[in-house]
């Protein structure tokens, strides 16, 4: 970013300072703006207001109600009933376009008793939860899925509830547009470095890289994989750090006569219905942190494992071609893949909204009504994320979720 794109803010002091302004950022400053209790000052600061490298512009707003950990379905549900009800919970906007949900499930596909029975175990939690998740025989998938090859499948989850793809990027768009209409300052600028008072308990001021210096009641790191950056201005280490992801976009000779469900194969490899072409996508077989600008794509990958293995387990799929590809980042949790939310431990007015490893949009409904109640109130209100605390990094201590992709 030059320094002659840089936009100077309007005021020298806010309640909130937000690092980061995608989808995170713009959730906490939406939720922020519809909590009647809070009338604070809302300053958004954004490095790339084109959002070219942002997680949220590399998604494939996916949603669903399969993992293992009951708080992390209860955060599905809501974004679900988001969605579901949208231009509502925007305030009955008629500018705000309805949403859908398209509910074609996630397919876990196990070829090992082991991951059978933590489908089945996973599958009693979500059941439990009113999720319509069902635990499936091979034969009961094909009843069903007829082009699946399952010769070395012995079961598998699915369900067709709230379960699929929305567009995650109207979320995001109309949050921003929103949250800036109802006073949020959006600022395209980059906090350079923080400081903290005295006792060092809390942040007092930001320094912008045009070199302005804001004083601040709360701020929320939302810089998603460039996270740790942003907390180390204040001397904290999260275990956060950029992974390669990769998405392909294909056509096929023979299309399917339904709908293909999220499915995630055994090898690693996921696939789905997009539209009238197919998505794909996996992590590299090595998966080390990458340089914040390595968006380079790995065209061996799509050659010698996703092909493979669509064409091996669809057989229809033997004749597709590539229509596109990209790679995007997770801000990736090495701790245990899920979300680091809430307030420091001991710098009481900086807070965490990171490390989603893979699930942030489907979860940005929730953990940004959730972040904004704790900001207004100092609690959770509606849903208690306090599993998700920072206090389990210090402590060392896993949130433990099966369900991880």
């Amino acid at each position: 970013m030059s320094m002659s794109s840089l936009q100077t803010p309007k005021q020298s002091l806010y309640d909130v300072v937000i690092v980061g302004g995608a989808m995170y950022g713009s959730s906490v400053a939406w939720f922020l703006t519809d909590n009647p209790d809070f009338d604070g000052s809302i300053l958004v600061v954004e490095r790339d207001p084109s959002y070219e490298f942002a997680s949220t512009s590399h998604t494939n707003s996916c949603m669903r109600q399969q993992f293992s950990n009951e708080v992390n379905i209860r955060v599905s549900q809501f974004a679900a009933e988001f969605v579901k009800n949208f231009r509502q919970f925007m305030g009955g906007d008629e500018r705000v376009p309805k949403l859908m949900l398209h509910s074609f499930g996630y397919m876990y596909l196990a070829d090992n008793e082991e991951f059978a029975k933590t489908l089945q175990a996973s599958q009693a939690v979500q059941q439990r939860m009113g999720a319509g998740t069902r635990y499936m025989t091979p034969e009961q998938i094909l009843q069903d899925y007829p082009f699946y090859n399952l010769d070395d499948i012995i079961g598998g989850n699915h369900n067709l509830i709230d379960e699929g793809y929305f567009d995650g990027n109207t979320l995001f768009d109309w949050w921003k547009r929103s949250a800036r209409e109802r006073g949020a300052e959006y600022l395209s600028n980059e906090v350079v470095s923080m400081s903290r008072n005295a006792s060092g308990t809390k942040v007092e001021s930001v320094t912008l890289k045009s070199g302005e210096t804001i004083a601040c009641g709360t701020v929320v790191n939302a810089s998603g994989p460039r996270a740790i950056l942003t907390s180390r201005m204040l001397g904290i280490e999260i275990p956060v750090e950029p992974r390669k992801r990769y998405t392909f976009i294909f056509d096929a000779e023979q299309p399917l006569d339904r709908d293909l469900p999220l499915t995630i194969d055994p090898s690693g490899v996921h696939m789905r219905t997009d539209g009238k072409y197919y998505m794909a996508g996996c992590p590299p077989d090595e998966d080390p942190a990458v340089d914040y600008e390595d968006f380079a794509q790995d065209q061996s990958l799509w050659e010698e494992k996703v092909w493979p293995t669509i064409a091996n387990r669809i057989p229809q799929f033997e004749a597709i071609k590539l229509v596109n590809s990209w790679a995007g980042h997770y801000a990736y949790n090495t701790l245990d893949q899920n979300a680091i939310l809430g307030p420091h431990t001991e710098v009481s007015n900086f807070f965490f909204v990171n490390g989603f490893s893979g699930h942030g949009f489907q979860q940005s409904p929730a953990m940004g009504r959730g972040t904004a109640e704790f900001i207004t109130y100092g609690e959770y209100r509606t849903i208690d994320l306090s599993s998700f605390s920072y206090e389990r990094v210090v402590e060392g201590r896993m949130f433990e979720e099966k369900a991880v992709i």
